[in-house]
């Protein structure tokens, strides 16, 4: 087979390339936003009456969520990397990698997004 990396033994010889995850750009905008903790983002991805789910509570509106991004970034010093996404029931769920400074960290939670107009409606955050 021409062009295929694996050598007679069948070793895979092929460098593994982390290729980013195509993601809606409000969800891109809400990413790259959390790991730089730049809460001024908050408003290009966020609808005015967006809610977040998390840890058992719910936050909505922006001045709620710019809240809670500002207490989960001093509490945690997390970081985010998306490592999947698929569509489920007409959202759009990005498996997340978090690590950070919290017992079992780093862990993967489903990040579920739901966008009307270009931004995200509805966050929830769940294991």
């Amino acid at each position: 087979m021409a062009g295929n990396p694996t050598t007679e033994n069948g070793a895979d010889n092929s460098k593994e390339v982390a290729m980013p995850l195509p993601l809606p750009k409000p969800v891109e905008v809400f990413m790259s936003s959390e790991n730089a903790h730049d809460t001024d983002a908050l408003a290009e991805c966020f609808a005015s009456d967006a809610t977040v789910q998390d840890e058992g509570q719910t936050l909505k509106g922006l001045k709620a969520i710019k809240a809670w991004r500002l207490e989960t970034a001093k509490k945690y010093q997390h970081t985010l990397e998306p490592v999947a996404t698929s569509a489920r029931g007409g959202k759009t769920v990005v498996s997340t990698k978090l690590a950070g400074n919290f017992p079992g960290s780093p862990v993967t939670l489903d990040f579920v997004f739901t966008l009307e107009g270009g931004k995200i409606a509805a966050l929830e955050i769940s294991s």
